[in-house]
Protein backbone atom coordinates (compact mmCIF):
# COMPACT_ATOMS: atom_id res chain seq x y z
CA UNK A 1 0.00 0.00 0.00
CA UNK A 2 1.56 3.48 -1.08
CA UNK A 3 1.15 5.94 2.02
CA UNK A 4 0.62 9.21 0.77
CA UNK A 5 2.30 12.46 2.42
CA UNK A 6 0.67 13.25 5.91
CA UNK A 7 -1.84 16.06 5.20
CA UNK A 8 -5.61 17.27 6.58
CA UNK A 9 -7.00 14.33 4.22
CA UNK A 10 -5.43 11.42 5.75
CA UNK A 11 -5.53 13.07 9.19
CA UNK A 12 -2.22 13.33 9.45
CA UNK A 13 -1.93 9.55 10.26
CA UNK A 14 -3.42 10.30 13.31
CA UNK A 15 -4.30 6.55 14.39
CA UNK A 16 -0.59 5.64 13.78
CA UNK A 17 0.42 8.62 15.72
CA UNK A 18 -1.82 7.53 18.36
CA UNK A 19 -0.05 3.81 18.49
CA UNK A 20 3.58 5.54 18.75
CA UNK A 21 2.45 8.24 21.91
CA UNK A 22 0.44 5.33 23.44
CA UNK A 23 3.51 2.74 23.53
CA UNK A 24 5.90 5.87 24.32
CA UNK A 25 3.57 5.96 27.28
CA UNK A 26 3.50 2.83 27.93
CA UNK A 27 7.01 2.22 27.58
CA UNK A 28 8.96 5.12 28.45
CA UNK A 29 6.26 6.41 31.96
CA UNK A 30 5.72 9.82 30.45
CA UNK A 31 3.82 11.55 28.02
CA UNK A 32 5.38 12.13 24.17
CA UNK A 33 6.16 15.94 24.04
CA UNK A 34 3.07 17.38 22.11
CA UNK A 35 0.67 14.95 22.94
CA UNK A 36 -0.08 16.20 27.01
CA UNK A 37 -3.45 17.33 25.84
CA UNK A 38 -4.27 14.18 23.89
CA UNK A 39 -7.12 11.39 26.02
CA UNK A 40 -6.83 8.08 23.98
CA UNK A 41 -6.64 8.87 19.90
CA UNK A 42 -4.40 12.01 18.87
CA UNK A 43 -6.87 14.31 17.22
CA UNK A 44 -5.95 16.28 13.92
CA UNK A 45 -4.48 19.59 15.68
CA UNK A 46 -2.04 17.36 17.98
CA UNK A 47 -1.04 14.73 14.98
CA UNK A 48 -0.06 17.96 12.73
CA UNK A 49 1.97 19.09 15.50
CA UNK A 50 3.64 16.25 15.46
CA UNK A 51 4.36 16.02 12.16
CA UNK A 52 5.29 19.65 11.77
CA UNK A 53 7.41 19.42 15.37
CA UNK A 54 11.39 20.74 15.74
CA UNK A 55 12.18 17.02 16.82
CA UNK A 56 12.66 13.82 14.62
CA UNK A 57 9.82 11.53 14.96
CA UNK A 58 9.91 8.18 12.96
CA UNK A 59 9.00 4.80 12.49
CA UNK A 60 9.56 1.36 10.73
CA UNK A 61 6.97 -1.56 10.49
CA UNK A 62 7.77 -5.26 11.19
CA UNK A 63 8.63 -6.57 7.86
CA UNK A 64 11.47 -8.53 7.93
CA UNK A 65 13.41 -6.24 6.35
CA UNK A 66 11.67 -3.29 7.74
CA UNK A 67 10.88 -0.38 6.21
CA UNK A 68 9.87 2.82 7.36
CA UNK A 69 6.04 3.80 7.98
CA UNK A 70 6.45 7.42 8.59
CA UNK A 71 8.51 10.63 8.95
CA UNK A 72 8.02 13.53 10.79
CA UNK A 73 9.32 17.11 8.41
CA UNK A 74 12.21 17.49 10.67
CA UNK A 75 13.00 13.74 9.94
CA UNK A 76 12.86 14.04 6.16
CA UNK A 77 14.57 17.15 6.14
CA UNK A 78 17.60 15.04 7.95
CA UNK A 79 17.26 12.48 5.80
CA UNK A 80 17.28 15.00 2.88
CA UNK A 81 14.01 12.58 1.70
CA UNK A 82 10.57 13.45 0.46
CA UNK A 83 7.66 11.21 1.94
CA UNK A 84 7.92 8.70 -1.11
CA UNK A 85 11.63 8.37 -0.55
CA UNK A 86 11.86 7.37 2.86
CA UNK A 87 8.28 5.52 3.19
CA UNK A 88 9.97 3.05 0.84
CA UNK A 89 13.45 2.89 2.54
CA UNK A 90 14.54 0.00 4.39
CA UNK A 91 15.11 1.49 7.95
CA UNK A 92 18.51 -0.48 8.03
CA UNK A 93 19.36 2.12 5.29
CA UNK A 94 19.49 4.85 7.57
CA UNK A 95 23.28 4.08 8.97
CA UNK A 96 26.23 3.32 7.18
CA UNK A 97 27.06 -0.12 6.08
CA UNK A 98 29.87 0.26 9.47
CA UNK A 99 27.40 1.42 11.63
CA UNK A 100 24.59 -1.19 10.51
CA UNK A 101 25.56 -4.27 12.91
CA UNK A 102 25.49 -1.59 16.41
CA UNK A 103 22.44 -0.12 14.84
CA UNK A 104 20.72 -4.36 14.38
CA UNK A 105 21.92 -5.28 18.41
CA UNK A 106 20.17 -1.44 19.13
CA UNK A 107 16.96 -2.35 17.96
CA UNK A 108 17.20 -6.10 19.46
CA UNK A 109 17.84 -4.72 22.69
CA UNK A 110 15.07 -2.38 21.99
CA UNK A 111 12.42 -5.16 21.23
CA UNK A 112 13.55 -7.07 24.10
CA UNK A 113 13.43 -4.63 26.91
CA UNK A 114 10.50 -2.31 25.29
CA UNK A 115 12.84 1.01 25.24
CA UNK A 116 16.07 2.57 25.33
CA UNK A 117 17.40 6.12 26.21
CA UNK A 118 19.93 8.30 25.17
CA UNK A 119 21.11 6.20 22.19
CA UNK A 120 23.57 8.03 19.98
CA UNK A 121 25.33 6.88 16.38
CA UNK A 122 25.61 8.26 12.55
CA UNK A 123 22.91 8.52 10.07
CA UNK A 124 22.76 9.12 6.59
CA UNK A 125 21.02 11.24 4.29
CA UNK A 126 20.70 10.50 0.60
CA UNK A 127 23.34 12.13 -0.89
CA UNK A 128 25.80 10.86 1.36
CA UNK A 129 25.68 13.62 4.17
CA UNK A 130 26.43 12.29 7.36
CA UNK A 131 24.74 13.12 10.61
CA UNK A 132 25.33 12.69 14.27
CA UNK A 133 21.76 11.78 16.56
CA UNK A 134 22.40 12.05 20.48
CA UNK A 135 20.09 11.78 23.22
CA UNK A 136 17.82 9.65 21.07
CA UNK A 137 14.43 7.39 22.32
CA UNK A 138 14.20 4.29 20.51
CA UNK A 139 10.85 1.97 21.47
CA UNK A 140 8.70 -0.92 20.41
CA UNK A 141 5.37 0.30 18.94
CA UNK A 142 2.60 -1.89 20.58
CA UNK A 143 -1.28 -1.77 18.99
CA UNK A 144 -3.92 -3.88 21.55
CA UNK A 145 -0.83 -6.25 22.51
CA UNK A 146 0.36 -7.13 18.91
CA UNK A 147 3.88 -5.61 18.31
CA UNK A 148 3.81 -2.78 15.28
CA UNK A 149 7.41 -1.94 15.13
CA UNK A 150 9.26 0.63 16.23
CA UNK A 151 9.96 4.07 16.72
CA UNK A 152 12.26 6.87 16.94
CA UNK A 153 12.27 10.33 18.03
CA UNK A 154 15.30 13.14 19.14
CA UNK A 155 16.02 16.49 18.70
CA UNK A 156 19.77 16.54 19.10
CA UNK A 157 21.88 16.05 15.83
CA UNK A 158 24.77 17.86 14.25
CA UNK A 159 26.25 17.16 10.66
CA UNK A 160 29.87 16.14 10.39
Amino acid sequence: MKLTVPSEQNKFYSEHLSIIARSYSYYVGSMMPLTEQADGELDLVCARSLFNAPFALISHGTEHEPVFNYANATAMKLFNMSWDEITTLQSRYSAETLDRKQRSLLLKEVKRHGYIENYSGVRIAKGGRRFYIEQATVWNLIDNGTYYGQAAMFSLWRFI
